[in-house]
């Protein structure tokens, strides 16, 4: 199952996804986390990845990982 987050502001229901992008500058992979309306395949986690935390923009209602 993948991990899910509830807006507070909104009540919408986000799940957590990653990825991995190559950066033009040094052409080293990076990898980025983001959340969506919706399961994913191939790319959904199931859990938080260690040192990150969720927390929700004020004006928006979106959830984004900020490290501890």
């Amino acid at each position: 199952m993948a991990y899910n987050y509830t807006s507070k502001k909104s009540g919408k229901t986000y799940y957590l996804h990653s990825r991995t992008v190559t950066l033009k500058s040094t052409g080293k992979g990076q990898t980025i986390f983001y959340f969506a309306q919706d399961i994913r395949p191939g790319s959904a986690l199931d859990q938080l990845p260690a040192g990150f935390e969720v927390v929700e923009n004020e004006r928006t209602g979106l959830p984004f990982l900020k490290k501890k």
